[in-house]
């Protein structure tokens, strides 16, 4: 992946908002691929900089930025408030006018937040530990939010894990063909269809109340914890730009999806891809011994799998949508690029579905 440069404009940047000390340098920072993230260095005259990390933001994909970013001044507000002061979180750098974020004068939308220093983040789990700590870390960030005060938040992509709308989506982007390749991914279309089911099974349980809406993440790769440099232990939970209502068994099926499987989502061999059961039970272990095994019913615990499944087919759903309109959506780096990611994610629904005795046992195991 290119690295994005510092806007030449930049230093017109710095005055929008409250930063202490003398610009010195500022660099591409991180791995993401919706927002432009760089990290920024001030002289203040100690022996160590100040770093902060500057983002400006994707507003094709985010289109309300003044709502998802009162999203995250809320968020992040209670959550400080909650860990006391030597607490390390998220913390955003105010607006000189006093707001969350600031425009440039070529209309770029972009945020501060105070560099945390002595953590780093991984792209992929590498270990048992790993894994325990992202699930642990994700479960205690959706209990402390289970109080949030105030109104409802804002959904900052609308209907972003709703599965039947994702569904409908696919199926228009089939009638309409635009891209003329339905007839060559007609193995795809039929594994589509004969799950249409699973789409509305979490849906129709919360319209009975036998699940809860909650503040969720709804990005929950381990690349959005920050684990210490020394413990290895969880510091924050960063990017919440998705974080929104929701239901828990989505965050925590997007863990499952991305931390406990065999193989990158696009790796062009299907057959590489599978669940693996024994980070599969360590993610379980992790999540279930948060706050949020507390805040959990039986019901939502006994569906942990079949989340997993849900957004494994949801997301094969959003790339096969996408190769069906031309890749107008998603970042390819080939003309099969989509394609290639929606097998891989219906290799992990089957492998899935293959093993949904054993992931059963597991969940009745762990307590």
């Amino acid at each position: 992946m290119s690295e994005t440069p510092v806007p030449s404009h930049f230093a017109e940047v710095l005055p929008l908002f409250q930063l202490e000390g003398r610009f010195d340098r500022a660099a591409h920072y991180g791995s993401g691929h919706i927002n432009d993230t760089f990290v920024v260095h001030c002289d203040t005259g100690a022996a160590q900089p100040r770093r902060y990390i500057a983002q400006r933001i994707n507003d094709r994909i985010f289109k309300n930025v003044p709502a998802l970013m009162d999203n995250v001044r809320r968020v992040t507000a209670h959550l400080a408030a909650k860990a006391g002061a030597g607490g390390r979180q998220l913390t955003l750098i105010s607006a000189a006018d006093g707001g969350a974020c600031a425009r440039d004068a070529h209309g770029g939308w972009w945020r501060f937040y105070d560099f945390i220093e002595g953590a780093h983040t991984v792209d992929r789990v590498t270990n048992e530990a790993e894994a325990r700590e992202a699930a642990r870390a994700f479960g205690d960030f959706q209990a402390q939010l289970a109080d949030l005060p105030g109104d409802r938040l804002h959904e900052t992509i609308p209907n972003f894990h709703h599965t039947r709308s994702r569904f409908e989506n696919f199926r228009r982007a089939l009638a309409e063909d635009k891209a003329g390749r339905a007839a060559e991914v007609q193995p795809e279309i039929d594994f589509a269809f004969a799950r249409e089911s699973d789409a509305d099974l979490l849906l129709g349980l919360l319209a009975k109340g036998e699940v809860s809406e909650r503040v969720t993440h709804n990005d929950t790769k381990i690349n959005n914890v920050m684990l210490d440099d020394a413990t290895h232990l969880a510091v924050a939970v960063i990017d919440l730009d998705t974080i929104m209502p929701g239901l828990p068994l989505y965050d925590f099926g997007e863990m499952m999806r991305t931390s406990a499987s065999t193989a990158l989502e696009d790796d062009p061999e299907p057959a590489n891809m599978r669940v693996d059961l024994r980070l599969f039970s360590v993610l379980v272990e992790g999540y279930l011994s948060s706050a949020v095994g507390a805040v959990l019913n039986a019901r939502e615990r006994s569906l942990l799998g079949f989340a997993g499944k849900l957004m494994a087919y949801e997301n094969g759903l959003r790339f096969l949508t996408d190769y069906l309109q031309g890749d107008t959506y998603y970042k390819i780096k080939y003309p099969t690029h989509n394609l290639v990611r929606t097998r891989t994610q219906f290799a992990l629904v089957r492998s899935i579905e293959a093993q949904t005795a054993e992931i059963d046992r597991i969940l009745a195991t762990v307590r």
